[in-house]
């Protein structure tokens, strides 16, 4: 779609059943983060706008702990558009005015199902049959009845003389809320988020939960394990056992120094030694699996005191399979640092995987966590902390 394409995520701060509901955690991650993911990962979407009238979430915006590939902007509201009597469409509005997009997203919070393949298809499907806009629905086979003035009750879906099996019925599709697309042009003309030639998006079934009460984030959060058992990192964080790294790249700048003497030299970074020692004096075994056949290496991790460390590292997998083996541990217990594509097998494998700021991109889109630093920047301490951070 040759038109720029931005995602719009209102963010109240007051809201009244949960309080801070937007950056309440939900499986280990504030609730914004998942529709914050959708949007960041999705390729059709330029920009990602989240709209709060609270400084404590856009702190936590600003601190989302994955890579935006630059996309995420957190903004703020006229204080009229944050009471609690303000509607959703009068700070879209606000937003359409000062931002000339030519397709607008709408994501709310609250649905925290939404996949980037959702955002794709329906976009794919809004451009093929030139809508004005379109919502996500999902597909309800229950059997509607309304009450009439005497209090008795009539079918408005169904006749009972031919009650249909639920395989043979259609249901109905109802408005999740979980996002809705539009011209700014539309928007601006009728003032309200879906008109004109309007299409549907059919989510799964499950998408029909939002977030309102408490209940509902019991029931979203199995939902969430189920749906991708390695979401929750806070959970897998803190039960790592081991960290391992790859060297150049992370533990350096991936540099190459040579002294007058033609002697190859690298530039570590003290922050990550400290980082290192920190986890040592934790209980978390620590290796270093790197490509390179280097002495210096050796050398540092000697210093550092780290005895696993495997040099010409061509098999990372297997040298992590001989560790897991020497120490009775399974992958889950693992986590790994890596910046290149030599690293994905094992990166995709771990129980939690990290990568530095100026890793490749296909890294960066893989892992669990990319750190702020660069490699030999202190990306490594960076990663420590958090793994300090979520200890038990």
């Amino acid at each position: 779609m040759d038109k720029k394409i931005v995602a719009f995520i209102p963010v109240r701060g007051g809201s009244k059943s949960i309080p801070l509901k937007n950056i309440k955690e939900l499986n280990g991650r504030p609730l914004v983060y998942w529709s914050i993911d959708a949007a960041v990962e999705s390729k059709d979407i330029d920009e990602v706008y989240v709209s709060t009238d609270s400084e404590k979430i856009r702190e936590v915006v600003l601190n989302y702990d994955r890579n935006s590939y630059g996309k995420l902007k957190c903004i703020g509201r006229d204080p009229a558009n944050a009471t609690d009597n303000a509607t959703t469409e009068s700070v879209l509005l606000e937003f359409a005015i000062q931002n000339p997009a030519d397709v607008i997203i709408l994501i709310q919070a609250t649905s925290p199902l939404l996949q980037p393949e959702h955002l794709h298809e329906a976009l794919q499907k809004y451009s093929l049959n030139k809508y004005n806009s379109l919502l996500s629905v999902v597909r309800q086979k229950r059997f509607i009845w309304n009450v009439k003035e005497d209090e008795t009750v009539v079918p408005f879906n169904y006749s009972p003389e031919r009650r249909p099996r639920r395989q043979e019925f259609n249901g109905y599709l109802v408005e999740n809320g979980a996002f809705y697309i539009t011209e700014r042009t539309k928007l601006l003309a009728t003032k309200i988020r879906i008109s004109g030639r309007v299409g549907f998006y059919e989510m799964p079934e499950e998408a029909f939960l939002e977030i309102d009460e408490p209940n509902d984030w019991l029931i979203i959060e199995q939902l969430i394990k189920k749906m991708n058992p390695k979401t929750n990192l806070k959970e897998r964080i803190s039960n790592l056992k081991m960290l391992a790294t790859d060297c150049d790249g992370v533990l350096t700048d991936a540099g190459m120094y040579y002294s007058h003497e033609g002697d190859l030299l690298k530039k570590f970074n003290t922050k990550d030694g400290m980082g290192f020692s920190l986890l040592k004096q934790q209980g978390i075994i620590l290796a270093i699996l790197t490509g390179e056949n280097s002495g210096i290496v050796k050398k540092r991790a000697e210093k550092l005191g780290i005895e696993d460390v495997y040099l010409d590292c061509k098999n990372k997998l297997a040298a992590m399979e001989e560790l897991l083996k020497k120490y009775n541990l399974t992958f889950n217990d693992v986590g790994y640092v890596g910046d290149d594509i030599n690293d994905l097998n094992l990166l995709n494998k771990v129980g939690v995987s990290f990568s530095v700021e100026d890793a490749v991109e296909e890294v960066k889109k893989s892992v669990d966590y990319v750190s702020r630093k660069k490699g030999g920047s202190g990306a490594l301490r960076e990663i420590a902390d958090l793994i300090l951070a979520h200890r038990v």
